[in-house]
């Protein structure tokens, strides 16, 4: 059974769905609109059962997942959504002992879910250039007692990466061509390049030039997330959604001599006209 410590990071969950983070220590507590919870009644207890405020109004105590993590972090901009860094860390293949870059450390909504992938052996090297959001960062990799896991560098990524052969590396700024040489060399042959973008033109901006640093396989997709009311009475989907949150870029580093050719539009009877698509380009 998981029982709450001193020290824990949990998650109160009142009954209109206000979600209140809260860690753990003697002698405190928690004020919230329904009311005061101490955290010496949470303390020692298990997780997953149900507390009154002063004011008998119920709250539900849990321990957070990764998504109520980045969700509820500290920010100065904009973060990723949860449903792109989901996806990402399964097309970047970051798992426990993988080293991987990311460029633009914003608030560390990914930098979160980065340190928690990779934990055993791992490490992430976080790129920012300013000081104030990188120290927003900092605070909650403290929080969340990642820090271990994560070297934050206050640098601009013109300059280079410090690391190289790193298995993977994202990029989240506004013109991802310009540092395409500083990515090609921190990677390691075959490793996996990722990039956020909100718009078309920066896409077929970024996709025209991965080719010319040395970057193949790419790919572009976009992930829609389509929330329901969870009521069995009135089940249906919610009235707004987020309808667009950027386009996902994937590359792979190739080494040596790349063939031109591979990236010129494929017409005729091969594959990607059996699939109807007549357009294929890697």
């Amino acid at each position: 059974m998981a029982v709450a410590q001193q020290g824990d990071l949990i998650l109160l969950i009142s009954k209109d769905r206000k979600v209140f983070q809260v860690v753990l220590k003697t002698g405190t507590r928690v004020q919230t609109h329904q009311g005061t919870i101490m955290h010496d009644d949470l303390i020692g207890q298990p997780l997953g059962r149900m507390v009154q405020s002063h004011l008998g109004r119920d709250f539900l105590v849990l321990p957070p997942s990764t998504h109520d993590l980045i969700r509820e972090a500290e920010r100065t901009t904009q973060i990723m959504f949860p449903k792109d860094i989901g996806y990402l860390l399964l097309r970047l293949n970051v798992h426990p002992g993988v080293r991987v870059i990311e460029a633009g450390t914003g608030s560390g909504g990914l930098m979160i879910a980065l340190a928690q992938a990779v934990q055993g052996h791992g490490e992430v090297y976080s790129y920012e250039r300013r000081a104030d959001i990188q120290q927003v960062a900092r605070a909650n990799l403290a929080r969340l007692g990642l820090e271990r896991f994560v070297t934050l560098k206050l640098k601009d990524i013109a300059e280079g990466f410090d690391e190289a052969d790193v298995d993977a590396l994202f990029i989240d700024v506004r013109d991802p061509w310009s540092y395409l040489p500083q990515c090609h060399a921190a990677l390691t042959g075959g490793g996996f390049f990722g990039a956020i973008l909100p718009t078309i033109n920066q896409v077929a901006h970024l996709l025209d030039d991965l080719p010319r640093y040395g970057f193949a396989a790419m790919e572009v997709e976009e992930l829609l997330l389509r929330p329901y009311k969870a009521v069995a009475a009135r089940l249906r989907p919610m009235d707004r959604m987020v309808a667009h949150t950027g386009y996902l870029v994937f590359a792979r580093k190739m080494v040596g001599q790349i063939n031109e050719e591979w990236f010129v539009p494929v017409h005729g009877r091969d594959r990607a006209a059996a699939r109807g698509d007549m357009d294929d380009y890697w």
